[in-house]
């Protein structure tokens, strides 16, 4: 668990980059830090692992003052995930995976051999292992930055808008392997972005942030759509927009989920509408097939020709 108890930090000129933020963050969850520029999200999340320390408050990890610990060693057990991947360039994938591990002190055979483990666990194949950055797409080098963020098997995850700079296909297949990730692995992620959308489809706890630092609302994605504090995080959201007021319209062949403005936002499945229209369908061709079948009269071997006996 990772607690923040009145913690401020100020710039040199004075500009206030967070301001007496307190808040718990989940074991095994994920927290998401959503804001416009300049409300301390990324700020906030380099505090965690003491890439920049408080002006005065404190953060404490599992009970502990993280500023009592040693800054190095505190950052080589949490992992960290950063846009553009931050990959070192000069190195092979497997190198760079490993480059943790062997600070650390692992040896650097073991290292490689648990680099290509890390490799299939985010779903890219051993034969990139020998490949250097400049030669994988964005997408595979961020799966490689997420694959060395978990090197050291940490029990922290912090992830710095990590899918920015991709296009918006490859945003969605990582953001759905950061969601199987996170199912089998259960680490505590501390995720950075702009975008609420991003932020309500990864977060079981999302915090909103003005600018400044000072925190708008948090809560679970239902929540706070269910229930928007003020004006700011309505409008950050969508809600006033009727960006969130869904209904569900009728098109023939089944039934659409548009917004207020009449946009397509989905496909609604599995409903009423759908499931009798498809058993409709299955009993009409149900009988349809006995009708033929007793048109037809019976099929096998013991039937009978037309007129009676065929011999």
């Amino acid at each position: 668990m990772i607690e923040f108890h009145a913690v401020t930090n100020r710039f040199p000129d004075g500009t206030l980059a967070v301001d007496d933020f307190s808040l718990v963050l989940p074991s095994y969850k994920t927290t998401v830090f959503v804001g416009t520029s300049g409300s301390g999200k990324t700020t906030l999340l380099r505090m965690i692992n003491r890439m920049v320390d408080p002006t005065s408050g404190s953060i404490d990890i599992d009970g502990a003052d993280i500023g009592t610990l040693e800054p190095v060693k505190l950052r080589r057990g949490i992992g960290y995930v950063m846009q553009n991947s931050g990959l070192l360039p000069h190195r092979k994938v497997i190198d760079n995976v490993a480059t943790v591990p062997m600070l650390r002190g692992m040896p650097k055979k073991r290292a490689r051999e648990e680099a290509l483990q890390l490799l299939d666990t985010v779903g890219l194949d051993r034969s990139l292992a020998n490949r250097y950055p400049s030669q994988l797409s964005g997408g595979q080098q961020q799966r490689v930055g997420v694959a060395r963020g978990l090197a050291v098997n940490p029990n922290i995850l912090l992830m710095d808008e990590p899918f920015g700079a991709v296009d918006p296909i490859v945003r969605a297949e990582l953001q759905q392997e950061l969601l199987r990730l996170q199912r089998e692995l259960g680490k505590t992620v501390v995720f950075v972005t702009h975008d609420i959308d991003e932020a309500f489809l990864l977060g079981d706890q999302v915090v909103i942030l003005r600018t400044g630092g000072k925190v708008a609302q948090v809560g679970s994605p239902a929540e706070i759509l269910a229930n928007p504090i003020d004006e700011f995080v309505a409008t950050f959201v969508g809600a006033d927009r009727g960006k969130r007021s869904l209904h569900v319209e009728n098109h023939g062949d089944g039934d659409i989920v548009v917004d207020e403005t009449g946009r397509l936002a989905g496909v609604l499945v599995g409903s009423s509408t759908t499931s009798s229209r498809a058993s409709a369908a299955s009993q009409s061709g149900s009988e349809s097939q006995c009708g033929s079948e007793s048109k037809a009269g019976p099929r096998g071997p013991g039937a009978s020709a037309q007129g009676g006996d065929s011999r």
